[in-house]
């Protein structure tokens, strides 16, 4: 049959009005797109729209994480935003340097370490609800899911209570890199780098002498076979940690919720049995999860399914389009938190190398938040719609979702 390089290939184009759909219509017409190909054309690369190939792309190491490409892709050239080329983030590093953060800094992101922190967050959940509570409204965007992640992400790395408020002004500051307006930003994301920096040097030198059981002490304690993370690398882990876990959980619960309000039914069951909460978050994060997709590029060239794609090709792998492949995922547009595991798992936690680091964390987080939201805020209801964030954003979720539920203590 021969080799064909991917630009001459007969395929279609993804429609570039899916890129202003609302999250409902974009996911019917990709979807719709991935029963006719597995590949289309789109605006800067190629979609890949089944499971099978979204997996193999994110599983094959040829494939470079396009995260590394951002600030470029978005104009920015300041060093200092860019990073240490040789010391990169660990959501964006390749080959044997990300084989080896991984392998040091893996116990750390066990479950075990996961479960420590499940007391603490069923009280910032319950702390969360309690003004809301009796009042039977509440936007869950600004009274729950914002607020959620930053006193767990403190906790996890040990800083204290007092600074809860600092950590939340750096988090919101340092994802500023991930906007649209970016280029007016980057002050703002510099000055919150730089304090975090400050911080994070001081707390590894209080750990050093004062070992502690959290994350960070975890990290300093990592090694293998003599091998240890240097300052440099823990600071880049904390960054990595404000920047992997804030965004994806609080979009994500909040993705959980309006979907939970669409189906009371399920709400309901999830209030009476909380131990279904594990194939809750599952199927939720199945049907609607925050991450819909990821980037890719070519660090070679690639020849795929006898498809040659040229050394930086960009690629973008449909997590949303592989979650509802019916050859994986049966009756795969019903979401039902009573269904059967699948034997192969959803894709919006990643796939490959690059699988999400905080996999148990964001897991705990989910499974501690949505049973006591529904025995708390029972007969949930959307209000007045939800207002969603604008559709090309890389972490989807509602900027607002004002809900009405029977009022409890």
């Amino acid at each position: 049959m021969g080799i064909t390089p991917v630009d001459q290939l007969d395929i279609p184009s993804v429609d570039p009005a899916t890129f202003e759909m609302s999250h409902d219509e974009a996911l019917a017409s990709m979807t719709q797109l991935a029963d006719d190909t597995w590949i289309a054309k789109s605006l800067f690369g190629y979609s890949i729209l089944t499971y099978s190939d979204v997996t193999a792309i994110l599983r094959d190491k040829r494939w470079h994480n396009a995260a590394s490409k951002i600030p470029e892709m978005r104009g920015i050239t300041d060093p200092e935003l860019i990073g240490n080329p040789d010391k990169p983030s660990i959501l964006a590093a390749e080959g044997d340097v990300h084989t080896r953060l991984r392998r040091l800094v893996a116990k750390a992101f066990s479950p075990r370490s996961a479960d420590r922190l499940r007391p603490f967050m069923r009280e910032v959940m319950n702390g969360l609800i309690d003004p809301v509570a009796p009042t039977g409204s509440a936007d869950i965007v600004a009274d729950i899911t914002e607020p959620y992640p930053i006193p767990i992400i403190c906790e996890l790395l040990g800083a204290p209570k007092q600074d809860w408020q600092l950590f939340s002004r750096w988090a919101e500051d340092v994802l500023r890199i991930f906007n649209g307006t970016v280029l007016d930003e980057l002050d703002i994301i510099k000055k919150a780098r730089t304090e975090l920096t400050e911080y994070t040097i001081q707390m590894i030198a209080e750990r050093r002498n004062d070992p502690r059981e959290d994350l960070l002490t975890d990290l300093i304690a990592a090694e293998e076979d003599g091998d240890t993370l240097d300052t440099e690398e823990l600071v880049m882990m904390v960054n990595a940690v404000i920047i992997g876990g804030t965004d994806t959980t609080r979009n994500q619960l909040g993705c959980s919720v309006a979907l939970f309000a669409e189906h009371p039914d399920q709400w309901k069951l999830l209030a009476d049995d909380p131990e279904l909460a594990p194939r809750a978050i599952e199927e939720s994060m199945r049907h609607f999860g925050a991450i819909r997709g990821t980037g890719r590029f070519a660090s070679e060239d690639i020849v795929y399914r006898d498809i040659l794609f040229p050394a930086g090709t960009f690629v973008f792998p449909s997590t949303a389009t592989g979650n509802r492949d019916e050859s994986v995922f049966p009756d795969a547009s019903t979401f039902d938190i009573r269904k059967e595991p699948a034997g192969s798992p959803h894709l919006t936690l990643g796939s490959g190398i690059h699988y999400c680091l905080g996999a148990w964390l964001a897991r705990a987080e989910l499974q501690e938040a949505l049973p006591i939201l529904a025995r708390r805020m029972p007969d949930l209801a959307l209000a007045d719609g939800v207002k969603w964030k604008p559709p090309g954003t890389a972490i989807f979720g509602p900027d607002s979702l004002p809900v009405t539920f029977t009022p409890t203590a």
